[in-house]
């Protein structure tokens, strides 16, 4: 071997150690700048496997160019072949191109992170991974969801991680049997959550008689439900209540039990309530003001 092809080769090899190295501390790099700035571990990852793969992908298209440079191949060449593949590849791959983008736009939004409660087009669960292609959740069933990133427009994030749902029940005419009544409402209430764990993300709570302006006093179970699911409360639960309050007052009917919804509001104080659009605000101004 002569020596300018020797000193040709060393160079080659030079340039593919030089790349090799760059990459892995360019990896290590992404990994320490973007894991101090970001909290979620999982957008950390995501991110810098992303912003990684392209700057890797650089070096290496520049190192492959340099080495058939100096094995004499026209770099025109090199770089209208790597354009007529890129718009090959560009072409058949749109959806992933989309679903970077929209993975991308998702991280960097904090639209959700793992953990969070979701529903993303009618798919609920727990977000497992934020990922470059998909996003997964882990479904009521247990089972994982891959919901493709370009497949992502409407996102409702419950923020408490649960659906906060009522059931009031007519307190009894007969006064010597509400205690009772109650006693029967407790007693639903934790076998319930001891039945139905899954559904009932937290143990429900007895909240007391409460009277409404206007309405007839009423005993209150509050629940925590996961998103979706609250038949259970509607169904068996409901039908339960009624049965042992019909045991307590033969005149007890079935209306007499309610159930509704409301999401969990972000703070713990009892006057806060949900916001209410500004044109409700304006209506409930007394006239003259």
């Amino acid at each position: 071997m002569s020596e300018s092809a020797f000193s040709r080769l060393a160079l080659i090899v030079a340039v593919a150690v030089g790349a090799h190295g760059t990459t892995v501390l360019i990896r290590y790099l992404s990994r320490r700048v973007v894991r101090a700035r970001l909290r979620s571990e999982a957008k950390a990852r995501t991110i810098t496997g992303f912003l990684t793969s392209i700057v890797v992908f650089a070096i290496w298209f520049a190192a492959f160019g340099f080495v058939l440079s100096e094995l004499g191949v026209s770099l025109a060449t090199y770089f209208a072949s790597a354009s007529v593949i890129g718009l090959a590849v560009s072409f058949g791959s749109q959806g992933v191109v989309q679903d970077m983008i929209t993975g991308l736009t998702v991280v960097f939004s904090d639209l959700i992170d793992v953990g969070d409660m979701v529903d993303i087009g009618g798919q609920v669960g727990i977000v497992e991974a934020v990922g470059m292609r998909f996003t997964v959740l882990i479904n009521f069933s247990g089972a994982h969801v891959f919901v493709p990133n370009r497949n992502i427009s409407n996102v409702i994030n419950y923020p408490k991680g649960y659906v906060r749902a009522y059931l009031d029940a007519r307190v009894p005419a007969d006064e010597a049997r509400v205690g009772e009544a109650e006693r029967a409402l407790r007693s639903i209430a934790s076998a319930a959550h001891d039945q139905f764990p899954g559904i009932l993300l937290l143990p429900p709570t007895y909240e007391g008689r409460i009277r409404p302006s206007g309405g007839a006093p009423l005993m209150r179970i509050k629940f925590r439900v996961w998103p979706g699911q609250g038949a259970v409360i509607e169904g068996p639960i409901k039908a339960a209540v009624v049965q042992a309050l019909k045991a307590l007052d033969p005149d007890y009917a079935d209306w007499m039990v309610t159930v509704h919804y409301r999401a969990e509001p972000m703070t713990d104080e009892p006057d806060r309530r949900l916001p209410r659009p500004f044109a409700v605000e304006r209506r409930s101004v007394p006239p003259g003001r």
